[in-house]
């Protein structure tokens, strides 16, 4: 899940192709062969000498020995290697998993990343045309080789973004009536997308210096996902074997592609015998509706067959999965039902005109009578404790690097001093104490396989930088009437956040977007309540702040992670600055338009009073009760639920400290079996549990195909997962413009039976 709002964590579909290592542990052991295997994050932790050696491989023909040194031995390629058809293709691929992203986003608040999806399937189209096409062939001829091939993965990953705030804070704000409608706001959308997305742009391009260079090897910033994208296509163009296993990769992702969208599309017109197969339902009907299955079904205890979450599963594995899941367990199976039993939180009748369906009750209603204190629904009860602990644990994980964050800002400060000595250099004076301070450790250098042209200059990025600062202030202030002070202290969030979003992701492979999102939240809410604007402005302001800090962090990290690819392909930043640049352009009007068409499909999204919805969206959840929360002056939570959710909230954090501390070293694989408490959190604020059992299933045979046939998941697995979730991402965008088109079913076409009430 690529920075996911919920996971923060990367989950790419793609695959990596590289047998050296053990299936489900590429991003750990990219610079190692198998059977060594590294522990993740375990290269170059600051919590061990700062100063130890990172430990190699002797085989540099399998495997990269220095993950600070770019690769050697690849294939020539032309100077230029942005082309139109890189481009072109990179940017179709980042529009694919743009548009499924706001479907599977508003699903469940999980993203999912683009760059090996745009490497994977551009290596093959593109390999293809190089084939069949001349040489000279306009656009399509050509030798192709990794470097294009990165700049078709730069351009599908920032054509691929910017969908996070689109499941999450755009919905939050239309839920809470702060602004009109999708469609007569569009151009607003847009003009708060281009300046949000564009800031993390070039903001991104300075960062690549200092993060991918000057502290790389200090900070032992691997970048794991990068790095293993880098690996990826190195082995793709590396010889045969890895050509035949690309193109197997891609069939096995064709049909599981092609099986996704049929199912998604077929299925709403027979969803529960096809989608969603309600057992208890079924038990309940055939105990001629006098039994206690229906008490079972109430939660939302039912198998859905989503293509998506089955290959989430695979892609996960076990331990995300399991986490899941028995956050399900534990919310909706036992805490929600203990609730309604001792009476302290409250469903809704589904039906009032069948009294075979009397006792058919809902208990995940948003509505103002369950949203607040005297009669909650069990949803709105769980939500606190949901989010407040997925923004400890998310602190707690960032606070725990506080030895990279130390280190970051003492490199910042030499780097300042370096530059200030630099000046006096170039003017022919001289000071001891500069010299002395900026002085960096020539062990610790790491050498730009850049030539000086190949650079982005200054003149490049830093006017268009101070441009977006200008227009994001203006575009706030004339299209939502946020005063210039808000918009300042939201752009500085931005960039403090953008700075230790980086960071975070190159040692942990995590962007803490929940972090950056929820904090610039607070600090906005905090800052409007000195000003004492009503509710609502206050409300507005502090989602929208909140929104260009979650996408200059989001853009900034995924575009220095591939500048990260680029370092170890040896691949010209400045051409991999204008895909980026190019690919942006796409990101920052198809999402809106996808946002657009969903609302206008499924206008339940938009509205909280509304009792059923095709769509939860845990993250529209959670900003929204973090906007209240600090600004609402009656603070609308129940005693019980707030109680708990600080106790849940300490809980989660200490599992984070135990899992940091406790579990090294000889210990660390019991991490393995350690409760991902971000995914247990998640399970709070999502009723559907389906979604956790779907990912169990895909988990389970995927970690036994693994095990016993390690080359062969290699293979297919990924790639099977990859096709499952764009399939059934674009399969949605299918439905809502079927929904606008008035052929959807299973209202007006098609059957609802075998779902409860004939409801579904």
């Amino acid at each position: 899940m690529n920075a996911t709002e919920a996971l923060d964590r990367s989950v790419l579909p793609g695959g990596f192709i590289n047998p050296d290592v053990p299936p489900l542990t590429e991003k750990e052991n990219v610079f190692n062969k198998f059977p060594q295997q590294t522990a993740p994050h375990e290269v170059g932790s600051l919590d061990e000498k700062h100063d130890e050696d990172i430990k190699v491989t002797e085989d540099e023909s399998v495997t990269h020995t220095d993950p600070f040194v770019p690769f050697d031995n690849l294939p020539d390629e032309p100077r230029r290697v942005l082309t139109i058809r890189a481009v072109v293709i990179g940017a179709i691929c980042g529009a694919l998993v743009n548009a499924s992203n706001v479907y599977l986003g508003l699903k469940t608040g999980w993203t999912f990343g683009a760059n090996l999806f745009g490497a994977i399937v551009g290596f093959t189209v593109i390999k293809t045309c190089s084939k069949t096409f001349s040489k000279n062939f306009p656009i399509l001829g050509g030798d192709f080789g990794p470097r294009e091939n990165n700049i078709v993965q730069t351009a599908a990953t920032a054509a691929g973004g910017l969908s996070s705030v689109f499941v999450s804070a755009f919905p939050a704000l239309y839920q809470l009536n702060l602004l009109d409608t999708p469609k007569t706001d569009f151009w607003k959308i847009v003009s708060l997308t281009v300046v949000g997305g564009y800031f993390g742009f070039f903001f991104a391009t300075p960062l690549r210096k200092f993060f991918i260079i000057y502290v790389a090897r200090e900070l032992r910033l691997i970048f794991p996902t990068p790095s293993a994208t880098a690996m990826t296509i190195r082995s793709m163009h590396a010889a045969i074997t890895g050509e035949l296993e690309a193109k197997m990769k891609m069939k096995a992702l064709s049909a599981a592609f092609t099986a996704a969208i049929l199912l998604r599309v077929v299925s709403q017109y027979a969803i529960g015998i096809l989608w969603d197969w309600h057992i208890f339902t079924w038990f309940f009907i055939w105990g001629n509706y006098n039994n206690l299955a229906i008490n079972v079904e109430n939660w939302g205890w039912l198998i859905e067959w989503t293509p998506a979450f089955i290959g989430a599963g695979i892609l996960v594995g076990l331990n995300t999965a399991v986490s899941f899941f028995g956050g399900s367990v534990l919310a909706w199976g036992i805490i929600g039902p203990a609730l309604v039993h001792n009476n302290a939180a409250f469903g809704v009748q589904v039906v009032d005109d069948d009294p075979r369906w009397a006792n058919y009750i809902s208990f995940a209603s948003l509505g103002t009578k369950a949203s607040n204190k005297d009669t909650p629904s069990p949803r709105y009860w769980l939500l606190w404790p949901g989010v407040l602990c997925m923004i400890a644990v998310s602190f707690t994980e960032l606070a725990l690097q506080y030895k990279v964050i130390y280190y970051i800002f003492k490199a910042l400060y030499r780097g300042t001093l370096n530059g200030i000595n630099s000046i006096y250099r170039a003017r022919g004076r001289h000071n001891a104490w500069l010299e002395r301070n900026s002085r960096q450790d020539e062990s610790n250098m790491v050498e730009d396989p850049a030539a000086p042209e190949e650079l982005v200059k200054m003149w490049m990025w830093a006017p268009g930088l101070i441009a977006v600062i200008i227009c994001t202030c203006v575009v706030m202030g004339v299209e939502f009437d946020m005063p210039v002070g808000m918009s300042i202290l939201s752009i500085f969030l931005a960039f403090f956040f953008s700075f230790l979003a980086v960071q975070c992701a190159g040692v942990t492979d995590i962007t803490p977007l929940t972090a950056a999102s929820k904090a610039s939240q607070i600090v906005l809410g905090g800052a409007t309540k000195g000003e004492h604007w009503d509710v609502k402005t206050a409300q507005r302001l502090n989602l929208l702040g909140g929104a260009i800090a979650s996408m200059g962090a989001n853009q900034a990290s995924d575009l220095v992670g591939d500048f990260r690819v680029g370092f170890l392909l040896r691949t010209p930043p400045n051409q991999q600055w204008l895909a980026q640049g190019l690919g942006t352009v796409v990101a920052v009007f198809l999402a809106p338009a996808m946002f657009m068409l969903f609302a206008t499909a499924y206008p339940c999204i938009l509205d909280a009073e509304a009792e059923e919805c095709a769509f939860s969206a845990p993250s529209v959840a959670a900003w929204r009760a973090v906007a209240v929360a600090v600004t609402d002056p009656t603070f609308p939570i129940p005693k019980s639920s707030g109680i708990f959710a600080i106790v849940f909230a300490v809980l989660g954090s200490i599992m984070v400290v135990i899992r940091h501390y406790v579990f090294v070293g000889d210990r660390h694989h019991w991490r393995t079996y350690w409760p991902n408490m971000m995914c247990v959190s998640l399970a709070f604020v999502l009723p559907q549990t389906y979604y956790g059992t779907a990912m169990v299933i895909g988990a389970l045979p995927a970690y036994f195909w693994a095990k016993k046939y390690p080359k062969h998941f290699d293979i297919y697995g990924f790639a099977v997962a990859a096709g499952l979730i764009a399939g059934e991402g674009i399969g949605g965008v299918i439905n809502a413009i079927f929904q606008v088109a008035g052929i959807a079913g299973p209202d007006p076409y098609g059957t609802q039976i075998a779902c409860p009430a004939n409801l579904c």
